[in-house]
């Protein structure tokens, strides 16, 4: 119950998914906006009309088309099926009703669901009670320092609320009485091991996880007495909050304080440990399917609380392959999260593939995402211990066109590697490492040719297919001197200047083609083929 004339904030569908791991519901289609829910329900038996805000979950009901309109017009704001996973046009009905459409996963029973969502439910509606006590307040504590720093002032010490790994999540300011075990603890951001190791011999640790009430642990020496409870969720152990004698004796009433702390925190703990998990891993599936265009991108895009005309662009970093602890991408990470907060970030080896968004216009956020970019390779040039970064970027457009900007992208930072390496090739001063696709220039669009030209070259044959392939298997002389021909425009100096070696030993290589191996340079379509297969076996491939 809540307090007479207040009221918990009601609960939306983002806030129960954020209480799940992932691991027991997909979500397949959005609603049109986010959906508030005040109930679940089991079965179309317990719809009711007229009591919109239902959450059902469809037992025994067929995953089609008619059972997402029965539950709309029932009321239900979002609708979790069974398997197996519904048709286009169940998903087509869900879209045209507006509400959204959740798939629970193999191997998960309903019973789970149904106590899962029940469970989120009430924490997100948690915040507000009826028990008066002055640690809760009028208002809902919205935060774990927020909640230590109140029951500190109650039970007269200073407050830390650690989680099950004994790391310190928030803590209340400490007097200049405090110990010097709780300022280590502050400092280190946790539990030292020496002081873990105390803990478990002496069994406190294991009456913690256990008890159901605070346990007291009297001074002793230099150390102050403490007060510390388990919270809880049910059976399951959230953390604890531990209270310490801040340079004079607690509270005679601060057990009973640290009782209604407990309660207040076991909320604000799950929702600390999704931040870690749940929330995490679905933004990040629904930023690796709109980058990659997998699945419904509307969806996607909802997941991350993007409007449909979001101006969106893509990013793509690759570092030279180096060393095993390079920190380039690291540092771009970093910069990230101190100056652009809100950028998605996806990590696949040596590569981050980013989406950088705004509500500016199409323009002015291409203006912004380019001084992004410019900033990060300054991050990364500066620093004398990282590796050379690429940054490759794409066009400006809406989330569901994330895809092809990712995909540009790519193309982009593939030219500039293959600029610089051409650069230190015949001597030339090293280009910038990062480009938007005009920046790149024709070197994008040849990528694109090469690309889809390069299946059709591996599987034909021909004398020119042979020479090559044979000249590949021997160490690709052939190929490095006709790449410095081509790439020079049959200027013989000049390619022999790039090979290193005299321009009569590069004219004797042309003449060998033509009178023993039948290949006639000045022929347009063998020329062509020779072209071709020289880009092809020097450019890299495609990821």
């Amino acid at each position: 119950m809540n307090p007479e004339g207040t009221s918990a904030a009601p609960a939306t569908l983002r806030d129960l998914l954020a209480f799940e791991d992932g691991n027991a519901l997909r979500l397949l289609c959005a609603p049109a906006g986010d959906a508030v829910v005040h109930r679940i329900a089991v079965g179309m038996d317990d719809l009711a009309p007229g009591r919109p805000g239902t959450l059902l979950l469809a037992v025994g009901a067929a995953p089609d088309a008619a059972t997402v309109r029965e539950a709309a017009l029932r009321g239900a704001c979002a609708v979790v099926l069974g398997e197996p996973p519904p048709a286009a046009a169940t998903l087509d009905a869900a879209r045209e009703a507006g509400l959204a459409l959740l798939v629970r996963e193999g191997g998960v029973g309903w019973a789970e669901v149904a106590g899962l969502l029940r469970s989120a439910l009430s924490y997100a509606r948690a915040g507000l009670d009826d028990a008066g006590d002055a640690v809760r307040g009028p208002e809902a504590i919205p935060s774990l320092a927020a909640l230590a720093a109140r029951v500190a002032a109650y039970v007269k010490g200073s407050i830390t609320i650690e989680d099950t790994r004994l790391r310190v999540l928030a803590h209340s300011a400490t007097g200049p009485g405090a110990d010097p075990l709780r300022r280590a603890v502050i400092l280190g951001g946790r539990v030292p091991d020496w002081r873990v190791a105390e803990l478990r011999r002496s069994g406190l640790l294991r009456a913690l996880w256990t008890a159901r009430d605070v346990l007291h642990r009297p001074a002793d020496g230099d150390t102050p007495e403490r007060l510390v409870v388990a919270v809880r969720s049910g059976r399951e152990v959230l953390g604890s909050i531990w209270a310490a004698a801040d340079g004079a004796a607690l509270a005679p009433d601060a057990a009973r304080h640290l009782r209604t702390a407990a309660g207040l925190a076991a909320p604000l703990l799950v929702r600390e440990r999704l931040r870690e998990s749940g929330t995490a891993h679905r933004r990040e599936n629904a930023l690796r399917g709109l980058l990659h265009g997998l699945g419904d991108r509307r969806t996607h895009a909802w997941s991350l609380g993007l409007s449909p005309d979001a101006p969106c662009a893509a990013v793509v970093a690759e570092r030279e392959p180096a060393r095993a602890d390079d920190r380039a991408l690291e540092v771009l990470v970093l910069e990230l999260a101190a100056h652009r907060p809100g950028t998605g970030v996806l990590r696949d080896g040596d590569r981050l593939a980013l989406l950088v968004t705004g509500d500016a216009s199409a323009s002015d956020h291409e203006a912004a995402v380019l001084a992004v970019v410019r900033e990060l390779d300054a991050a990364v040039s500066s620093s004398p211990d990282c590796a050379p970064v690429w940054l490759g970027v794409g066009p400006v457009g809406p989330p569901e066109r994330a895809a092809e900007s990712y995909d540009r992208a790519v193309l982009v930072m593939r030219a500039l590697r293959e600029r610089e390496a051409r650069a230190a090739a015949t001597g030339a001063p090293r280009p910038a490492r990062y480009a938007d696709a005009a920046g790149a220039g024709a070197a994008v669009e040849t990528l694109r040719v090469l690309d889809a030209v390069r299946p059709v070259w591996e599987s034909g044959e021909g004398p020119v297919h042979e020479l090559i392939r044979a000249d590949l298997a021997g160490g690709g002389e052939l190929v490095r001197t006709l790449a410095a021909y081509f790439d020079t425009g049959g200027d013989v100096t000049a390619a022999a200047g790039r090979l290193v070696v005299h321009p009569n030993t590069l004219r004797y290589r042309i003449v060998r083609l033509r009178e023993r191996d039948g290949v006639d340079v000045d022929d347009p379509d063998t020329r062509l083929l020779l072209t071709l297969a020289a880009r092809l076996a020097t450019a890299a491939p495609p990821p």
